[in-house]
Order: C-alpha cells, then structure tokens, then sequence
C-alpha cells in the first residue's frame, strides 16, 4: 500500500470514530483496518426531465439499464433541481445549498469563491479516491478552460461539451486527436459523431478506466460520469434517432392558452422565444432529445457490467439523475430559462445498491438535489455538515421512513442566471400547488397540480384562489429566509 493512500485510511479511520461508525480500539489493542465503505458511481447527463425513463412511465423510450437501476433500488419520481440552469444548479448539489446561499445564482462566473465545501472535496479528505469524466461547470466554460476549484478529484478528464473549442485542454478531443480523428470533419462526413467516437461512449470509457484502476484494492472511490447529452444541441448517432417512428410520437404538450401565456412572460429571459408548435418539428425534437438517452443508458449498461466483471458492484451505490430539465417545445417554449414547469425543475433520480437499499422502490415523496451531499455523508459515516440544507435521504433508502414524505415543499431559484435581460424568478412547490413569482414584475404563476398536472391554468389572478396565493408566498419567503447563510457559527454572546 502506497504512503498517500495509508494516511488517507488512517484519516478515514479518525473521522468514522468521532461519527460513531466505528469504536476507537482499546488500550493495547491492534488497530483493525476501516470497514470497506461504499464507492459511488454518480451518474449526471446535462438537462434530462423526469419523464423520460421507461420503468418509470415513458413507454416510447428504451432504457433497460436505468430500468434495472429502479429495480435493485429506489427511484424518487418528484425530485427537483434548485436552478433550472446548469451552474447554480451544479453548484447546488455539490454542496447541499441552495444557489443565492453560496453566491452561485448564474452561469458564467469568474471563478468559485464561496466558502462552502464540494461533497467530493469532503469525501476525498476522508479517503476517498474521487474522478470525473465530462463537464464540473462551476464557472465560466466559454473561450476558456474552466477554473478548478479545490474540488477533491484527483483523476479530471474534462469536456465541458464535445465541439472542438478549445485549442488545448479538451481531453475529449484531445482523446479523438489520438486516434487520427477530428471532431469536425468526423461529424461532417456522418451528419453526426458515430457511437464508438460520441462524448457520452468516450465518458464511459473513461469511468470503467477508473474502475479497473481500482479492481483490486480497498481504497473506497466516487466517480463522476458528467456527459453533455441530453443538452441541446440535439445531436444523437444515426443508429439511435433512427429507432424512433417519429410521427406516431406524442409532440409537444401545448394549449392555445398557451400563447397569451408566454406573451405575457416574454420579457422574462429564455433561450429560445415562444413558438407555435407547428413552426418547428417537435416530434423531430423528441426524438433526438430521447435517442441521446438511450445512448446514456446504453453506456450505463457498460459500466454496471465492467463494475460487476471487476467484482466491485456489490460494493457501489449508483446514483442516477440531472442537473436539470428541458421544455422541449413543452408550451411553445425550447430548452430553459426563467420558468419552472415540470419539464424545467423535476429530474429523475434513482440510487442503486444491489441488496443494500430497499429493491424496486418507487418513492413519491418530494425530494431535491441538496439531499444528496447529506445523504452521501451518511453512506460513508461522515457526520452531518450543518450549513447544508439537503435532507438525507438515507432513511426512506434503507426503509426506516415512509417513503411516501421526505418534505413538504420543494424551492428552486432563477436569479439573473443566463446572459441577458435580468430576470429573477423563484418557485415553491408543495405536493398540490406551485407558486412561482417572478420577482420585479408583478407577474406569477399558479398552478394546481392536482386539477391541472400539465400546468395550463394559472391561477395567480384568481379570486377564488387568493387565499391560497396568500398563504404560499409567505410560505415562499419564509424558506428563502431560512435558507440564508448566518455565516461562521456563533462562538460567544456577542
């Protein structure tokens, strides 16, 4: 055993006694070695909605990996991102706070400079061995490699996205350079990237590097697998779009309400402006969106299996889920920005561990992103970081809490997020209603969900709901006032 990862046990060691996991040995007595704590493969594509697994209602799409995932596990079907936009969102899970607690509301910033600990960071200082293949985005990706921070991996195969922009750097295309290949005149000569080249293959590639690495010894590991896929721009292998009858695919979800609607939010930032759904292809659409899916879980596939020839599957909790969602064309609306429909803020997530966690699952309870760090300090019997707002979800995993609640509400955060007009939205979500405000406006939204799941009728100016508005936006801000960073812990009367 190398010097590096000796201290990294002894260290683990120290840390699992004060959490109480493990007794200190008696006078006298030889150490024993750390029980063998779980590795975690974290799997992350980049803008996936919740509707778009198979076993768990999408009956167009094929993901029989992730399928399997839900079945040796528990899959959480009202999960929900604190930013429908990449960074804060990021930001958020790896943290376990919201975005507006740790200055991290937009995409774009300079650098990572909050103070607040990345759960990866925390892991490794534990001993665990961390990596990462595709994107961190935690700041500024645009003409320039992105900046690190101490973010705990030692093993940084980076690729924000897979176009070739950057002249060095990109280990993607760094990874196709070898190979004789240019990313450019690759996708020109197909019209797309071929499966054996894809983004999304060469992350797998680079995860079941890492497992093998770890094949033989005890030192307990995290992977990120972060590809780029499902984002925009659409652009799945040809072998996969041409899986799907794209006509006999149901389109976009849309209502003639639907137009004065969005006229009347149109001066709230959006990527894409409102259109009618007969203006673009939607049915297209989707079927590019989902034939990158089922490349995802084609190479999910992979990587159960690698983990399962190399002996380490028993011992690897699975995490499955998204930064955040697409519209879609959902509403006359494409890709993201200051709105939370279901489509924008509501992710899949399943977590796997084959005999450990409760088996096949399906959990209604309302759930967010930040439970996760709190949830993987208790997997690895770390004790609990109270600046997190996340909620572990390792009770209702285990089986020891009704897995029908975990929160009563749900909260997510867009303020000034993408480049543009400043727009500044939050959401609050309980398991009937949803009130968004956009703040500075005077416009909101309200929606039963109960009478109206597609998020059609807005009840914001309704009298006969104004009760209900009322009560919801104090609810609204008080979370978000409970949810502020007070700063170092108290350590006197004054």
């Amino acid at each position: 055993m190398n010097h590096a990862l000796s201290r990294r046990i002894v260290l683990a060691q120290a840390v699992a006694i004060l959490a109480g996991v493990l007794a200190p040995p008696a006078f006298g007595q030889a150490t024993q070695p750390t029980p063998r704590r779980p590795n975690v493969l974290w799997i992350c594509p980049d803008q996936q909605r919740w509707d778009t697994i198979h076993a768990l209602g999408n009956k167009y799409i094929r993901t029989p990996n992730i399928d399997r995932l839900v079945a040796h596990g528990v899959a959480f079907t009202h999960a929900f991102c604190q930013s429908p936009i990449c960074t804060p969102s990021r930001a958020a899970f790896l943290t376990g706070r919201y975005p507006s607690s740790i200055r991290a509301c937009i995409n774009g910033n300079d650098h990572w400079a909050n103070g607040a600990p990345l759960i990866t960071k925390t892991l490794a200082d534990a001993g665990y061995d961390c990596g990462l293949a595709g994107k961190l985005h935690l700041s500024a990706a645009h003409e320039r490699i992105e900046r690190r921070p101490d973010d705990g991996y030692r093993v940084f195969h980076w690729s924000h996205h897979p176009y070739d922009d950057w002249p060095e750097g990109h280990d993607y295309i760094n990874w196709l350079r070898k190979q004789g290949l240019d990313f450019r005149t690759l996708h020109k000569k197909h019209g797309f990237i071929p499966e054996e080249y894809h983004q999304t293959t060469w992350c797998g590639l680079m995860a079941m590097d890492f497992f093998r690495e770890h094949a033989d010894d005890e030192q307990p590991w995290l992977f990120s697998f972060n590809c780029f896929d499902p984002h925009n721009l659409y652009d799945p292998p040809g072998n996969y779009l041409a899986r799907f009858d794209i006509p006999s695919l149901p389109g976009p979800a849309f209502r003639e309400s639907d137009v004065s609607a969005q006229e009347k939010l149109s001066s709230l930032r959006f990527l894409a402006p409102f259109a009618r759904p007969e203006t673009f292809d939607g049915r297209k659409l989707q079927a590019e969106y989902w034939a990158q899916i089922e490349l995802i879980d084609h190479v999910v596939g992979q990587m159960v299996d690698a983990l399962e020839k190399t002996g380490q599957l028993e011992n690897t909790v699975i995490i499955y889920m998204s930064d955040h969602g697409d519209i879609l064309g959902d509403h006359g609306l494409q890709v993201k920005g200051c709105r939370f429909y279901e489509p924008l803020v509501r992710v899949p997530l399943v977590i796997s561990w084959p005999g450990r966690l409760k088996q096949g699952l399906v959990s209604d309870a309302l759930v967010e992103l930040i439970d996760i760090p709190p949830t993987l300090l208790e997997l690895a019997g770390l004790p609990p970081d109270p600046g997190m707002a996340g909620k572990s979800l390792w009770p209702i995993l285990t089986g020891q809490a009704d897995p029908r609640h975990h929160r009563d509400f749900v909260r997510s955060e867009y303020f000034q997020a993408l480049f543009g007009p400043p727009s500044y939205g939050t959401m609050f979500r309980d398991r009937r209603y949803k009130l968004v405000n956009y703040h500075g406006t005077g416009l909101g939204e309200l929606f039963d969900l109960q009478e109206d799941p597609g998020e059609f009728n807005n009840l914001w100016d309704d009298p006969q709901h104004a009760d209900v508005r009322f009560q919801l936006m104090v609810k609204s801000f008080d979370s978000l006032a409970f949810s502020i960073d007070t700063g170092p812990p108290r350590v006197g009367r004054f």
